[in-house]
Formats: C-alpha cells, structure tokens, sequence
C-alpha cells in the first residue's frame, strides 16, 4: 500500500534545505539559504528579550497581536499610501511560506488552475499541491528575466483562480516595473483571477528601483492577497514572522486555513516586531546602503573568478552563469562540486525552474546577505577555482 497522498506524488525535498544541510555538513559558507549572517537592531532584541521577561511567552491572538496588526497596517500607509483595516484585513503568520500556503489552500479548490511566474521558490510549488490545484508556469527567461505579455495572455486564456509571483524577485533581483504590473493587473481584471504577491523583499531596491504593491494599482485591491514579513528586512530570519494583507473576503478565507495549522504566530517576537516597524526611515535608508554595498563586493568577487552574473535590482541574490569555468553545464553536481571542492555553498539554477529545468542549467545562486569576514571567507575559497 501506498500511504503517501497522490497530490503530493510531484514533490521533493527542497534542494535548498538539503543543500544547507549537506554544506554544514561539509563546513562550506553558507551562501544557499537566503539569510542574513548578522545580528539584528540591538533595540529589536532587546524589545524580544524584554517580551519574554514580562511573561509574553504563551498563546496571542490567532490573527496577530493587535499592537502588531496596528504597525503593519500603519506601514502600509506610511510606504504605499495603501489604508488598511488592521482588525479586517491583516493577519500575522508563521513568516511568508505559512502565508503563501494559507493564501493557496485558502482559496484554491482542487482542479483549479494558478500561475506562477518562474523561476520562482520551490514553496509556490508546494502549496499548490497542497490546495491541489494545477500549476501554470510562465517564464521568465534570462538573463533579462521579462516576461512575454502574450505568453502570460495564453496562460490566463486557459482560466486561472490565481497568479503568483514574487518582486523583488528570487533568485533573478528583478524589480518589476509598473507597466509590468499593469500588464498582470489588467489580465487579473479580464479574467476575474487573483493576485498572490510575495513583497518580502520590498524595502531592498537598488539603483532608484521602486517597489510598487499591485494592490495599489486601479482595480486591485478587492484581489490581491499582499504577504510580506520581518525576517529579510531586520535580520531575523529565525522568528518566523509574516503577515497577509487582503481585502475581507481573502482575509477570511486564508485564516481558516491559518487558525487550524498554526494558532498564532509566536508572541514574543510579535512585540519586538512592533519595534522594528516603528524604526525611522532613516533604518531602511542604512538598509538598502548596506545591501548595495554587499552586492557591489559580491558581484566583484565573482567576476574576478569567471562568474558571469546578472545585476540585481533588488532583493539580495544573483544568479551567475558558471560555463566559462570549463566544469560544464550540471548546475546540480557543480553546486555539490563547489561544496566539496571550494568549500561554498550554493543553490542549482534548475530547482527555481519546473516547466523547464533546462532554463536554469549552467546557472547557480548566491545569497549575498552576510558581514564582511563571510564575504573575505568567500573571495579566498573562490580562488582555488
């Protein structure tokens, strides 16, 4: 007998978990995972710490704490213009990947079509499968990573509850522009489908680019499921801290889903949460200063050792062509290659791809979000290449 569910038949493990986990395994730095290699705003963790000591440490609310709603919902305003409703419209989950999969199985019965923009995170996937709908891939090709207007067009043609998609983009750093937007939004509209809208790099935007929430656009609102959260943004990754904003309806649908997997988001961290949120602007004027600069150093430090890599402009990722280096054009044993050989740990271009891995081939990710001794630490095991 086969215990195991049919819609689940099509998933693996993630290649990016077991990536890190053979790479701890091996001592190689870690520049798979997307993570931050340094510690939080000290006022962040001392607001955690404080939140323990005063006995915040059981069950909250299952929809978010109310003093944390309120500041999502407060940023909503002071970064979009975008009023929002903290008790209707703003639910605090377990970080993005429990948003995106209450947003999925929330609303999509089985047999219904969502389209993902790909390469996208193998987390859309799954929670597809786990709704079990049907995936829709739409690519968006390098090295350019645009996506064809009539290709997306056919997608819709064929019905679809939903699109998904994530910009700032994993693992390409594309910002889609506004006529980009505009493009899906309007299809959104002609189609009656829904739009999924992974933002959680948001406050990461390089070079003037500016990120636009497709719920701002005309017409949006009433479908679009915003989900962001704190972990890319103030360095803590671990605390598991997303939130969804959706008009009621969506709301009330992906908190079902919410309240019976995970009851709440954990509490403490909450309360930091309401800290770092009220941080001045000046925080995410440092931040994108901060990240520019690791990204000009790790874009260095790649072509100086044969890489050829996109630009990012934005999140903190870039996705390097590695065929010059004469290894071939297996990102898979490349990937394993450079673990065990060079010591760094990287993620294969194919994984980010389901349609077509061959899209990705020859292409692997590096994380750029890490301190200046892990990126010396990179540069010298680079140069045994």
């Amino acid at each position: 007998m086969h215990y195991g569910a049919h819609r689940l038949k099509n998933l693996q493990e993630s290649v990016i978990r077991s990536i890190t986990r053979y790479a701890l395994e091996k001592g190689a730095v870690l520049l798979a995972q997307g993570f931050p290699d340094f510690d939080p705003p000290a006022e962040v963790l001392d607001a955690a710490q404080q939140a323990m000591r005063q006995g915040l440490n059981q069950y909250g609310m299952t929809w978010g704490q109310p003093a944390l709603r309120q500041a999502i919902a407060r940023n909503s305003w002071r970064f979009y213009r975008r009023e929002v409703d903290p008790e209707r419209h703003v639910t605090v989950t377990c970080g993005v990947t429990e948003a995106v999969i209450a947003a999925l199985v929330g609303i999509v019965n089985p047999g219904e079509r969502v389209i993902v923009l790909e390469p996208a995170h193998e987390n859309y996937h799954a929670g597809i499968a786990f709704a079990g709908g049907i995936p829709v891939w739409v690519p968006i090709r390098p090295p350019d990573y645009h996506f064809d207007p009539e290709e997306l067009r056919q997608a819709f043609r064929g019905g679809a509850k939903a699109i998904i998609f994530n910009s700032p983009h994993n693992p390409s750093g594309r910002v889609f522009t506004r006529a980009e937007l505009q493009v899906i939004a309007d299809l959104c509209l002609e189609f009656d489908t829904v739009a999924i809208t992974d933002e959680i790099y948001e406050h990461l935007v390089y070079d003037g680019h500016e990120h636009i929430p497709i719920s701002t656009l005309p017409g949006m609102w009433e479908r679009t499921i915003s989900i962001s959260g704190m972990g890319k943004t103030f360095a803590v990754t671990g605390w598991r801290l997303g939130y969804a904003i959706a008009p009621e309806e969506l709301t009330v649908a992906l908190r079902k889903v919410h309240d019976f997997t995970t009851v709440c988001a954990p509490t403490p961290f909450q309360a930091a949460m309401v800290v770092a949120l009220n941080l001045p602007d000046s925080y995410y004027e440092w931040l994108r200063g901060f990240y520019a600069q690791r990204r000009e150093r790790m874009l260095r430090i790649l072509a100086d050792h044969g890489f050829a890599c996109s630009l990012p402009e934005g999140a903190y990722y870039t996705m390097a062509d590695f065929t010059h280096l004469g290894r071939g054009k297996d990102d898979t044993a490349f990937a394993y290659w450079l673990i065990d050989e060079i010591g760094v740990a990287t993620v294969p271009g194919s994984s980010f791809y389901v349609s077509d891995p061959s899209l990705g081939r020859g292409l692997i990710r590096f994380a750029f979000p890490k301190k200046d001794e892990t990126l010396d630490l990179v540069e010298k095991r680079l140069q045994r290449l």
